[in-house]
């Protein structure tokens, strides 16, 4: 009996073998080397060997030496055969190459793709990303989009794609779910117009993409921007306007019959919650959230804010194939959050440093002292000379009020615009300000998001922002389309809490700021009521004004001699009050008193009667 275990078999069916990998046992100088393994004795019948496997055995042995002499690409083209039946190519080889080459174009082409996105500043993240657009010709060629609206977009001014329409075409075209955050003025609107008339098609009846934004003047302007690009084609727009009652039915008809919807939340909700009214968005393809941020502002519990409209805006768009995409200029952690948990296969898109200021806008800081004092710094930019049209921009109607009131006199064409206006004198006034009527327009936050204003070479915060994505907004009405502005930003003593985070963003944006902005303690307390409530300010008026610790003993003055007058009235008043009592007690008394006469009068008369009918008896 003959016990081999399956390491004496294989050492002999591969003795005078050499092999490039290394192998369990062998050693590099060609020895082999046991390990240590527990031998099972395995019981093999003694068999004499034949002449043929004595060749074939000193054959395997011979073709070992033979294959240490031949070159090494002679071993990758031959065979290796160690026992009969049993062959080893090299055709695996082969294949991993091919696959190894096939990774090397994807890796190659995903560098290629990253470098461009690095040049023009572009950030993404999500899974299979498409590729930036480098020419809108792109668009012809790889998603089959009309070449008359490719011609349209060339003639609205766009001769080549920016940053954000080089990311966010391409990924709504693949019908991707995006948030985009880029700049102000970066041409948000064209980036999701374009793929919105490519996905559409022809016009088939019924609402199929909707835009929402949080103003009026906003919702006009997108509606204007998607008639220019839906010039070549048959698809019809419409924008909720007034929502009176006596037009609801007139809303419901063009709505009914509009491919696209361009409204705010509010208006929106107004009309889905009529009885008599019946619109359907249930054919809703795209949902486009323009200024996400504000959209998504306050709580769910609370029915006025953005946010409880555009849950419900949602619940009515109930379809499996809707698709959202939501940009802004300003990310807020609130609006990733619920992208993640209801976006499915979200893409991010970011251009440039994530909540910053653009970098055409030169940005200055001006302390003024009081409020006075931004009134005088005011006039001071006027005789210096301003370049309309100028933006002022103010934290309340009221002070809005109060500074036309103020300038309206110093021989500037100004206006204002705010809440309280009419819709009517709104556009007008907007209207006005695009065709250079109006010089200075003051306003407040109504017109700090996405109003284009193309030529607006100045931006005055003459209230200081309450938070640092406000002043983003507010000085991004400047500095559009690739032209250069400059923003002030007037501050006081009052205004400390948020000038640090308002330095930080200079900063970021190539600005000059001195370093001890850059140093202040924040207060969290104090920055959280700023952007619930706005501070209370002086007034804005031209009269000197006395100091205030003068005016604390002034006022001091006035309470304490309005107690010293209570008691002297209250007595008047006591002996005012006494004099009316005994007046109406002497007037009850007289009144008393002549009905009592009256009574005995009566009295009287009838006794003189019974006397004179007595007298009458007797002379009968």
């Amino acid at each position: 009996m003959l016990i081999m275990d399956a390491y004496d078999i294989f050492k002999k069916l591969t003795k005078g073998l050499t092999f490039k990998n290394k192998v369990l046992g062998v050693k590099n100088n060609g020895q082999v080397s046991k390990p240590a393994i527990k031998k099972e004795e395995i019981e093999i019948k003694e068999e004499k060997i034949s002449d043929t496997e004595e060749e074939l055995n000193n054959g395997v042995e011979n073709s070992g030496t033979e294959s240490e002499d031949q070159n090494s690409d002679e071993e990758e083209q031959d065979d290796l055969q160690l026992v009969e039946g049993v062959k080893v190519r090299q055709e695996k080889k082969k294949k991993q190459k091919k696959e190894k080459t096939e990774d090397l174009k994807k890796k190659l082409e995903l560098e290629e793709q990253n470098r461009f996105r690095n040049e023009h500043g572009i950030k993404t993240v999500g899974r299979h990303v498409p590729a930036a657009l480098q020419d809108f010709s792109e668009l012809v060629s790889r998603y089959n989009v009309s070449q008359a609206l490719v011609d349209t977009v060339k003639q609205c001014g766009y001769s080549e794609p920016t940053p954000v329409q080089r990311q966010a075409m391409p990924c709504m075209l693949e019908d991707r779910q995006i948030l985009a955050c880029a700049p102000t003025g970066s041409g948000k609107t064209a980036a999701f117009l374009v793929p919105i008339l490519h996905a559409l098609g022809a016009p088939q009846g019924g609402p199929r993409a909707l835009i929402l934004c949080p103003t009026r003047e906003l919702a006009q302007q997108i509606y204007r921007e998607a008639l220019r690009l839906s010039a070549s084609s048959q698809l019809r727009c419409s924008v909720v306007r007034s929502i009176k009652e006596s037009k609801v039915k007139e809303r419901e008809a063009t709505i009914r019959k509009s491919d696209i919807i361009v409204s705010t939340p509010n208006r929106l909700c107004y009309l889905l919650n009529q009885d008599n009214v019946n619109i359907s968005l249930e054919k809703i393809r795209w949902l486009i959230i323009d200024e996400a941020d504000k959209l998504f502002e306050g709580s769910e519990d609370q029915s006025s804010d953005f946010r409880q409209q555009m849950e419900q805006i949602l619940a009515a768009c109930g379809s499996k194939q809707r698709r959202v995409a939501m940009f802004s200029a300003t990310h807020t952690p609130r609006l990733a959050q619920w992208s993640r948990r209801h976006l499915r296969g979200l893409i991010n898109i970011t251009v440039g440093h994530r909540n910053a200021a653009t970098n055409l806008v030169d940005q200055e800081l001006l302390f003024c002292g009081n409020e006075s004092g931004k009134l005088v710094a005011f006039r001071q930019l006027v005789q210096q000379g301003l370049k309309p049209p100028v933006l002022v921009f103010v934290q309340s109607k009221d002070r809005a009020k109060q500074l036309f009131k103020e300038l309206i006199y110093d021989g500037i064409n100004v206006d204002v615009i705010h809440a309280d206006r009419t819709q009517l004198q709104r556009d007008n006034v907007v209207r006005s300000f695009r065709v250079g009527r109006i010089w200075v327009l003051i306003c407040t936050e109504l017109m700090g998001r996405g109003i284009d204003f193309r030529g607006v070479n100045l931006v005055i915060n003459y209230d200081f922002p309450p938070s640092a994505i406000a002043y983003i907004h507010r000085i991004g009405r400047a500095g559009r389309a690739g032209q250069k502005g400059r923003a002030i930003t007037f501050f006081t003593q009052d205004d400390v809490a948020n000038l640090r985070s308002i330095a930080s963003v200079m900063q970021q944006s190539g600005c000059a700021v001195p370093e001890y902005m850059l140093q202040l303690r924040q207060d969290p307390n104090k920055r959280k009521k700023l952007l619930t409530k706005a501070p209370r300010r002086d007034n804005i008026s031209t009269r000197l004004e006395k100091r205030p610790d003068k005016r604390k003993l002034e006022a001091a003055d006035e309470v304490m001699k309005a107690d010293k007058t209570k008691p002297t009235d209250s007595i008047k008043n006591a002996k005012n009050n006494k004099n009316r009592r005994t007046q109406n007690l002497e007037q009850n008394k007289q009144k008393h008193d002549n009905k009592a006469d009256s009574k005995n009068n009566k009295k009287r008369k009838k006794k003189n009667l019974g006397n004179k009918k007595n007298k009458k008896v007797v002379k009968t």
